[in-house]
């Protein structure tokens, strides 16, 4: 059974607009003017069986992020089933959740609990996240004396400490210097071993090609290719190296959505109370 299941999946990104006067906005919404908007993702179906490492190509803005923000329950489809089995790690955004006032330990633990670890196993495991981080002399100093480096090798140490089923990587193995990016992708080989699942983002074919054995491509959000690294690896990169492409034709259009009017509730009628004399 698959760990991972898209079945025409859309997701639809409606463009904001400029600032109107309150005048325009409320004319806007009595005549229920439609709102333009563009497909992120468009009808995208694929399976990832359980241990399966899947790679996420595409040029910038192809919808990569999108799908891996989708698989992490973090945006929901407009249209369309997923279906995601076991518990999910997301190296994402590795320093969303930490305060700057707050030492490298408390982020430590409270970072864990957002990622589903209860505060026995975060305190249990918070010195091996502290060893592997290798920010042993400054976990105890608040984070706003930390550099951006030191965020994020406080961000991935407390990530891969968490137990996961499946683990989404987005363009995160540049973590600190080349020492820990080295000590950061033994890891994530390691889990690739112990037959965790990976769905992985990047523009460096080395690390997909070290990490993947199968490519998914995307292109303005439409899954062009599916199948193994060598041969869809081989079509994306005779794509990028072709002069006379056009990474802004044919961008599917979203259907143009009608803002519904909301109904004015009632509102109870206040009797003023008579004084009496």
């Amino acid at each position: 059974m698959s760990i991972i299941s898209l079945e025409n999946v859309s997701i639809i990104f409606r463009q904001r607009r400029d600032r109107m006067l309150l005048l325009d906005h409320l004319r806007e919404v009595v005549r229920k003017m439609p709102q333009d908007g563009f497909y992120a993702l468009h009808d995208v179906g694929f399976k990832v069986e359980r241990g399966e490492s899947v790679g996420i190509i595409g040029a910038n803005g192809a919808g990569k992020s999108t799908l891996l923000s989708l698989l992490a329950g973090l945006v929901p489809p407009d249209k369309g089933a997923v279906r995601v089995e076991g518990r999910v790690g997301a190296l994402l955004e590795l320093c969303s959740g930490f305060h700057p006032d707050l030492t490298g330990r408390e982020n430590l633990l409270m970072n864990a609990a957002l990622l589903g670890l209860d505060e026995k196993t975060a305190r249990e495991r918070s010195q091996s996240i502290i060893d592997f981080s290798e920010l042993a002399p400054f976990i105890d100093e608040p984070l706003r004396t930390y550099s951006s480096g030191m965020y994020l090798r406080l961000g991935f140490s407390v990530a891969i400490h968490a137990e996961i089923d499946i683990l989404l990587i987005d363009e995160i193995l540049t973590v600190g210097d080349l020492a820990f990016q080295k000590k950061c992708f033994d890891h994530i080989l390691g889990l690739r071993k112990a037959a965790k699942t990976l769905v992985c983002v990047s523009h460096v074919p080395g690390v997909l090609e070290q990490l993947c054995d199968r490519l998914v491509w995307l292109h303005h959000g439409q899954l062009i290719r599916d199948g193994e690294f060598d041969r869809v690896s081989a079509d994306y990169l005779a794509f990028m190296a072709d002069p006379n492409r056009h990474f802004g034709d044919e961008i599917p259009q979203a259907p143009r959505q009608v803002v519904p009017v909301k109904e004015k509730e009632p509102h109870a009628r206040v009797v003023p109370r008579r004084r009496r004399r």
